[in-house]
């Protein structure tokens, strides 16, 4: 324990600290201070909101050495399960590519493997250069089957927007509409099949099929959340969203192509290749400290926001256990953690949730 005169000098280098950054702070308040002027009132609309998540790196993890098992589970909202299959970071590639497509056919197996097939690849290792091939003597790296999961997920929504629709729906994603796992020019691909696929579901049935993803951090947040405060930026006694300018984006992350959308590409930028969504900063809830989430807004239908945001309004006011977060997601997520195995004996493996 520090000591008195231990604690009057902390708190001086402390103070010195936050005098020497203060322009800092003066900078992230200057540049988001338009937003509060930009923040817009939520309209209520009523729609269908489903989500779609898939188990996470500990969800349902089966470890009993030397074997660690990975469990991956797709469900939704409404608990159907979309997928369910048991891997290790020893499992061979090869054996992966022959679950997703038909060898001699080349015909898809899974959802998976109809994605490789609209995209044109016929291994996964073309798919994601993330994931190759073992050589011998390499050490194994459990790290590639988290890429795995995420490729499920996305093979899982894309094969969801050929379903048929009784309503016009909302589709949640777990996490913003992001991705650097695939190859090349791959995941534009896929972006441009889903607005395909969502085009035509209006073409034949009339039925609008909105598409958003919602994290529970963001960088962009983190780094501004104080500026935002001080600034009063969504502390309105009413639910509101603000669109987060990409300017704003690409000084949150690391590396900037993550903010980087085809608004930017169209102004004479590097293409897009990683970002399917534009962000909004929203508060669901009526009061000032309210929380705020980052919302991904599928490109094509980032002018509808105001629906889109109006439809999961009902769904996240609603939230629970975590308040104005939507609801259709924590169902989701539960729905994904309800595996029970028993092995038999007196002892089971652990199956630890990551997100606590």
């Amino acid at each position: 324990m520090l000591d008195t005169k231990s604690q009057e000098e902390l708190r001086t280098a402390i103070r010195e600290c936050i005098s020497h950054d203060r322009g800092i702070l003066d900078e992230l308040r200057a540049e988001i201070r338009p937003l509060k002027t930009a923040t817009k009132r939520i309209q209520p609309r009523a729609t269908t909101s489903i989500s779609l998540v898939g188990t996470d790196g500990g969800n349902n993890q089966l470890q009993f050495d030397p074997f660690l098992v990975q469990l991956i589970r797709v469900v939704d909202s409404s608990n159907n399960e979309y997928c369910l299959e048991a891997i290790s970071p020893t499992t061979a590639v090869s054996d992966l590519d022959r679950r997703q497509l038909d060898q001699q056919t080349g015909e898809a197996r899974t959802a998976l493997g109809e994605m490789m097939r609209v995209l044109g690849v016929e291994s996964l290792s073309r798919l994601s250069p993330m994931i190759r091939n073992q050589r011998q003597g390499e050490p194994v790296s459990p790290s590639w089957v988290q890429v795995y999961r995420e490729l499920v997920e996305w093979a899982v929504l894309l094969s969801l927007l050929n379903r048929p629709f009784g309503t016009d729906t909302l589709i949640v994603a777990d996490g913003l509409l992001r991705s650097k796992v695939f190859s090349k020019d791959l995941f534009p691909k896929l972006l441009a099949e889903m607005q395909k696929r969502i085009c035509h579901q209006f073409e034949k049935s009339r039925r609008r099929i909105y598409l958003a993803g919602v994290a529970k951090h963001s960088k962009v947040l983190s780094r501004y959340r104080l500026a935002m405060s001080l600034e009063g930026v969504l502390q309105t006694e009413y639910s509101a969203y603000a669109e987060v300018p990409r300017e704003i984006e690409e000084k949150a992350y690391v590396w900037s192509e993550f903010a980087r959308g085809d608004d930017r590409a169209a102004e004479g930028g590097e293409a897009n290749k990683f970002v399917g969504g534009k962000m909004f900063l929203v508060k669901f809830g009526s009061h000032k400290r309210d929380p705020v989430w980052p919302v991904d807004i599928f490109l094509p239908q980032k002018d509808e926001a105001q629906v889109i945001l109006g439809s999961m309004l009902a769904d996240a006011i609603v939230g629970f256990p975590v308040p104005h977060y939507p609801m259709c997601l924590q169902r989701a997520h539960e729905n994904a953690a309800l595996v029970d195995f028993d092995f038999g004996g007196t002892e089971e493996p652990d199956i630890v949730d990551r997100d606590g």
